[in-house]
């Protein structure tokens, strides 16, 4: 399975299991086992860089498994086929976006207008609110 023109999945490191499916469908759901649940053992995949490694973790979220792989269950569809093909490319999608650095975050100051505009609404703020207690004779 090809992510991108440097990373490429082997078959061997991915594994289905067939299971029936929950929900609508009539006797179908009873005998056909259309759910589908794509394992992908990234952590222990030697294609995949370990910086697209550890942002594959974060991303995959709950689906990151305690073994290290990324689990994805699928039962949209009462075609097995079709649950195949969403769930191989809801990996493709999770890797892709594993492989893009996110952008480092320059910090900004605030202007010196903006805080004094800031600082005279407190002040506004808190008048308005002194104004609002009793009256002393």
């Amino acid at each position: 399975m090809r992510i991108n023109d440097q990373i490429t999945i082997e078959e061997w490191e991915l594994s289905e299991q067939f299971t029936r499916a929950s929900g609508p469908g009539g006797q179908n759901v009873n005998k056909v086992s259309t759910a589908v649940e794509l394992r992908f053992e990234a952590e222990r995949s030697p294609n995949l860089p370990d910086p697209v490694k550890r942002r594959l973790k974060r991303l995959a979220g709950r689906r990151w498994t305690q073994e290290g792989a990324v689990v994805i269950f699928v039962q949209e569809t009462r075609s097995q086929a079709r649950n195949r093909e969403i769930a191989r490319e809801r990996l493709v999608d999770l890797i892709q976006k594993a492989t893009q650095k996110p952008k480092r975050r320059v910090p900004t100051r605030p202007t010196r207008a903006s805080v004094r505009r800031r600082i005279e609404a407190k002040k506004a703020r808190g008048e308005v609110k002194k104004l609002r207690g009793k009256i002393d004779e």
